[in-house]
């Protein structure tokens, strides 16, 4: 649901992240990715690739989600868990799910960037199920693991970054009234928006650097390798590529993560009345 909401900005992520510059050149900007992608090829551009997008969810997001809430209730049984706990929860769980979703990642990348490199070198996938068997067709099962290390590296920040520091902005808030305010949250939606409004904040610039890497790694068809990206991507435009879209990064990271946590707590609600 969440992914579905905020797509056109991955999209607008994944060009801008994928496109390189020689030194000196003029890097191009969210407005004119956005600009370029319409006026070239209409608005259903921004929604290409939106079944790997869901494919994505359905893989890394369902393992990442539901194995770090799996582990949370198991910690919960000896009392509450501890930060630190939380935090190696939600890196284990992360590590899962860069793993599950690895391959829907790979067709992700492929097919929001296609349209920003020459037809000769487009990848040219329908859709994620066609992709997904061209994928093996082509590059075989080893080609489902383009990007690993990274994506899972990618994956541990994400989980670590966004699901455990929702919580703790979430405990946090309500332990103590806003500074400088009298004003204390209780466990309702907007107590759910402001924990997510910093979860994502937080998120987006913690996972920048890997996000970019994987990106480019994942575009390539050259087996090029992270310290290959890493240095010539240096070399070329200095460390500032590292938080290369950071800005649709947060532009779709805010409001995916308020979306994702805002409907994962009412469907958490409706589940415990249904079961109750």
């Amino acid at each position: 649901m969440a992914a579905s909401c905020t797509h056109p900005l991955d999209v607008t992520k994944v060009r801008m992240q994928t496109v390189t510059n020689e030194a000196g050149s003029k890097r191009a900007s969210t407005i004119s990715i956005i600009r370029a992608s319409v006026a070239s090829h209409g608005v259903r551009s921004m929604y290409q690739g939106l079944s790997a997008s869901l494919l994505r969810q359905m893989t890394y997001s369902m393992v990442r989600i539901g194995a770090y809430e799996d582990f949370k209730d198991r910690l919960s049984r000896n009392g509450r868990p501890s930060s630190i706990q939380l935090l190696m929860a939600a890196t284990v769980a992360g590590a899962l799910g860069g793993v599950a979703g690895n391959p829907a990642d790979i067709l992700l990348v492929r097919m929001t960037s296609d349209i920003t490199k020459p037809p000769e070198k487009r990848y040219g996938y329908s859709n994620a199920l066609s992709g997904l068997i061209r994928l093996v067709k082509e590059e075989g099962l080893k080609g489902l693991a383009r990007g690993l290390g990274t994506n899972i590296t990618r994956a541990i920040l994400m989980n670590s970054s966004q699901v455990w520091s929702y919580d703790f902005f979430k405990t946090s808030l309500l332990q103590r009234p806003v500074p400088m305010t009298n004003y204390q949250f209780q466990d309702n939606l907007g107590l759910h928006v402001a924990s997510s409004v910093l979860a994502g904040t937080f998120a987006t610039t913690v996972c920048s650097p890997a996000d970019v890497i994987r990106s480019r790694i994942m575009s390539s068809s050259s087996g090029d390798t992270f310290l290959h990206v890493l240095t010539t991507s240096l070399r070329n435009e200095g460390p500032r590529f590292l938080f290369m879209g950071w800005t649709p990064a947060f532009i779709r990271l805010g409001p995916n993560t308020v979306l994702l946590f805002v409907f994962f707590e009412q469907l958490k609600k409706g589940w415990s009345i249904l079961v109750s």
